[in-house]
């Protein structure tokens, strides 16, 4: 599946679950909530790892005490893989379960951001290591699975083979997450360099945003959204209305890692915040192929506004949020 970013002007919706958020001008400078903080279900441990290990016993171990003779050789039972489980669910899943959940404001270090290749692709890995930081505790506190995402900066998309294709319907900001092998493709002639050149923020939200498609991915709510598409027909208003709230609720993901981390202490200052904020001006009304699978740029503009200025989960379950507000 193939999962394209779209980032957009300066509006502001109300209504279902997007709350207002008021915007003079396009350059206003714009700072999280005072006391912008989360909860969530304490856990044993700090962070979580992969669910994929699974119990085995070896052919070859004796048992402790030898049964009685047998006639029969007992097969071992074969045992479910341990760990956190993903659920495969979109509205009601666990991560939406507390009205408090959200990301522990956990300081980020980046490294400098520069247009060349390698500075570029060390930008993003910070980035993801501070995405990390702060989304696997909060899927760990809600017994769901983490893992971190594999990360492609090919000078290109066509010096890259993928199994989702090459992804994106909107003209030049066409990164990718490919949950076919769980990695976010960020290749250098499709993030608009030309546009915001020097200026890291619109680049750090672009990131956050394929790292939202991975917090669907790992959650089950990519597989319940792809059921439900289906079912409903890709390309019919149904099917293109799940795909807008899935790439909605990543913007709303999006936002929430750089309020969260723009009040850490961290290297996620005001100004790369402010840059992030005031470039979100994409969405459907640039789609190349007339398609309505991303949002319209004004609702694109308030779900990132607004998980930024909240940071709570449930103000970003677009899966409950009226038709209107995600069209």
């Amino acid at each position: 599946m193939i999962v394209a970013v779209a980032l957009f002007a300066v509006v502001v919706v109300a209504g279902g679950l997007v709350a207002a958020v008021a915007l003079s001008g396009k350059h206003q400078r714009h700072v999280a909530d005072a006391g912008y903080s989360s909860t969530y279900p304490t856990t044993t441990d700090e962070t979580t790892t992969e669910a994929s290990t699974t119990a085995t016993t070896s052919a070859t171990e004796e048992p402790t005490t030898r049964p009685a003779r047998t006639t029969e050789r007992e097969t071992p039972t074969s045992r479910p893989p341990a760990g956190p489980r993903s659920v495969v669910a979109t509205g009601d899943n666990p991560l939406f379960g507390g009205a408090d959940y959200g990301l522990q404001n956990v300081p980020c270090s980046l490294s400098r951001w520069a247009t060349d290749q390698s500075s570029v692709t060390r930008f993003f890995q910070s980035g993801i290591a501070c995405l990390d930081a702060m989304w696997s505790r909060m899927l760990g506190a809600v017994d769901l699975p983490f893992r971190t995402p594999n990360l492609s900066v090919p000078r290109s998309l066509s010096e890259s083979s993928t199994p989702c294709g090459s992804g994106g319907t909107t003209t030049g900001v066409t990164p990718f997450y490919c949950s076919a092998n769980n990695t976010i493709y960020m290749p250098m002639d499709r993030i608009e360099l030309d546009v915001w050149g020097n200026h890291p923020g619109p680049y750090l939200s672009i990131l956050a945003h394929e790292y939202g498609h991975h917090v669907q991915n790992m959650s089950g709510i990519t597989e319940a959204f792809a059921n439900q598409r289906y079912d409903a027909g890709a390309d019919s208003a149904a099917g293109l209305e799940l795909s807008r709230r899935l790439e909605l609720e990543a913007q709303c993901f999006s936002g929430m890692f750089l309020g969260s981390a723009s009040v850490s202490g961290g290297s996620v200052d005001k100004n790369i915040y402010n840059e992030a904020w005031n470039a979100q001006d994409r969405g459907d009304d640039y789609a190349r192929n007339g398609k309505r699978d991303h949002g319209s740029a004004k609702h694109n503009i308030s779900w990132w506004q607004h998980g930024a200025s909240k940071n709570r989960n449930q103000q970003c379950n677009t899966w409950l949020s009226p038709s209107g507000d995600v069209s």
